[in-house]
């Protein structure tokens, strides 16, 4: 992506429709007792990344590049060079991803002895509610901010203490897929597009995934399916 334009659009749209595999992978073991279920959710998450998608193409201001690209000669990988480049990547990882999670997890314990997630949490009921969600929801979405499979693991919990419908299911889980990133991520975004375009697009992701949450769960009582 040889233009800046070009790479925010790429970010934002990675941050807002595709989970990281972790999520991924529960919220397809939870919705896979229903295919419908599974159908509707691909096929929504995959509406709303064209639309926004679209949209944000066309005003985001810049044109795009032509993407000519040589193909390189294709050689057996040396598995010297794939061992060293994948040694790189998990030490980069672990040197600047690995302190954010423990540093969440200090954040997360201080703010549950304090009280201070619990009373986030209860002042989201208003929107849980316009999901037609319950009030519970809150916390695999709070969650989820600090790790993406928190969250969906959350809604396992759920499931398994049935305390959500099939319909709430669905819904919780196209919010969650498009909720803001995990913490990790988001530092990334910082770190590779800025803090001002990062808050930006994390405030812009916030407010697609709870409309495209309130419009899923207007639409499912009009079409009255069985899931």
């Amino acid at each position: 992506m040889e233009t800046r334009r070009e790479r925010i659009l790429a970010t934002f749209l990675l941050s807002l429709t595709i989970p990281c595999s972790a999520q991924l992978g529960v919220i397809l073991a939870l919705l896979s007792d229903s295919f419908l279920s599974l159908t509707i959710w691909g096929c929504y998450v995959l509406i709303i990344f064209g639309i926004v998608g679209r949209l944000s193409g066309s005003l985001l201001p810049g044109n795009s590049s032509s993407f000519y690209m040589e193909i390189p000669p294709l050689r057996l990988p040396m598995l010297s060079n794939v061992l060293h480049k994948a040694f790189i990547r998990m030490w980069w990882y672990f040197i600047e991803i690995l302190p954010i999670f423990i540093i969440t997890s200090i954040v997360l314990w201080i703010g549950d002895r304090a009280g201070v997630l619990t009373y986030i949490i209860y002042s989201m009921q208003p929107v849980m509610s316009s999901l037609s969600l319950p009030i519970e929801t809150a916390q695999p979405f709070l969650l989820g901010f600090f790790r993406r499979d928190y969250g969906a693991a959350g809604l396992y919990e759920m499931v398994t203490s049935h305390s959500l419908s099939k319909e709430q299911l669905l819904i919780a889980s196209v919010t969650l897929t498009l909720f803001v990133p995990c913490i990790a991520q988001a530092a990334v975004m910082i770190k590779e597009r800025g803090l001002f375009i990062s808050i930006i697009m994390l405030f812009a992701i916030i407010f697609l995934a709870f409309m495209g949450g309130l419009l899923l769960s207007k639409i499912l009582p009009i079409l009255n399916l069985t899931l």
